[in-house]
């Protein structure tokens, strides 16, 4: 299993932590990762509302890059129907650069209704606008010199000044909030990333999801690989679930009331449903060694939701690198040994 930090960087302008206080807790949040031994720190990008400050992942994980030496530095998601592909293309290559060949590529078309207003987008054209964007991104970050005469994107002999170090791409993750839209994506071969607390109503599900990418791949003819899907999960971590609760739940609410345009489940139901990582040691672990069993391989944890306090995620995240992800070895090794 690997293990990653995801972070929406939502933001309450009445609290008590700014905006600058906040990125630099992103950075040290990134540095404690890596220290822990977590694989990937994934930033979302959002625009024009405290629900994320961050408009531009590029520009942070280029300062992470400076700031960390081994772990992965991923969006989830960049959005490519808000900015033209070649300038995506080049600042992920720079970013490519600048980490030593640690950038992945997550990329979406949003669901904002405020975010296409103040682009001046209209929602019905970001199916089309994206499809195109990713064809070009793809083929521009391939080092291809691009001609192309599309919908929404026209470009002459446009070839990237730099490359990125991973080749031909670096890996490129397409993000979905139904699970239906899973199996058409494997069967094109793209990677994929899911939020199963915004597509699903249960646990259960996942493996229906991940059945569903696993069909598409094999029938386009694809091989699948062990980090080809990447399933975040809101998480804390406690001495026990009364803890867990006592530490994030009401932080998980103030998170949830600030969801816009989404179905808002409570940390009550995020527990009854199952897709939620929060409580003890053991009871993340049980969840955890479920997962695994669905086939899922790669998990994304979103641990400082809600203007939960930076100490209290850190200890969070401690405790599942130190105990949780120990115990889920162990028991994952036993169940193939058996």
């Amino acid at each position: 299993m690997r293990y990653s930090i995801f972070s929406v960087q939502d933001h309450y302008p009445g609290g008590a932590r700014t905006v600058p206080e906040f990125y630099a807790e992103t950075i040290a949040m990134a540095e404690a990762a890596e220290r822990l031994g977590y694989d990937t720190v994934f930033l979302a990008e959002h625009h024009f509302h405290e629900y994320g400050v961050i408009p531009d992942p590029a520009v942070m994980l280029a300062a992470l890059a400076q700031r960390t030496r081994r772990i992965r530095l991923g969006t989830a998601i960049s959005n490519l129907v808000f900015r033209h592909p070649a300038t995506v293309a080049e600042s992920y290559a720079m970013v490519d650069v600048l980490s030593g060949g640690r950038l992945v590529l997550g990329v979406g078309s949003g669901y904002l209704k405020h975010e296409f207003a103040g682009f001046q987008i209209p929602p019905e054209e970001k199916r089309q606008r994206f499809d195109e964007a990713l064809g070009l991104v793809r083929r521009l970050l391939a080092g291809e010199r691009v001609s192309h005469a599309g919908q929404f994107f026209k470009l002459e002999e446009v070839a990237l000044n730099l490359r990125p170090l991973q080749q031909p791409t670096p890996p490129i993750y397409i993000a979905i909030l139904s699970k239906e839209g899973a199996y058409f994506i494997g069967r094109q071969g793209s990677r994929l990333q899911t939020v199963p607390y915004a597509s699903l109503t249960s646990l259960a599900q996942v493996a229906e999801l991940e059945a569903e990418y696993r069909r598409g791949l094999a029938e386009g003819g694809h091989v699948g690989m062990d980090d080809d899907v990447v399933h975040m999960f809101h998480c804390h971590v406690a001495e026990t679930d009364a803890a867990a609760r006592r530490g994030a739940a009401e932080a998980f609410e103030l998170y949830v009331e600030t969801r816009l345009y989404a179905y808002k489940r409570r940390y009550d139901d995020v527990l009854a449903s199952g897709l939620g990582l929060f409580g003890s040691v053991e009871t993340v672990a049980e969840t955890l060694v479920a997962l695994h069993g669905m086939g899922v391989r790669h998990v994304s944890l979103l641990q400082n939701f809600g203007n939960l306090a930076h100490e209290r995620m850190l200890r969070s995240m401690r405790l599942f690198a130190e105990e949780v992800m120990p115990r889920v070895r162990r028991r994952i090794a036993k169940e193939v040994s058996a």
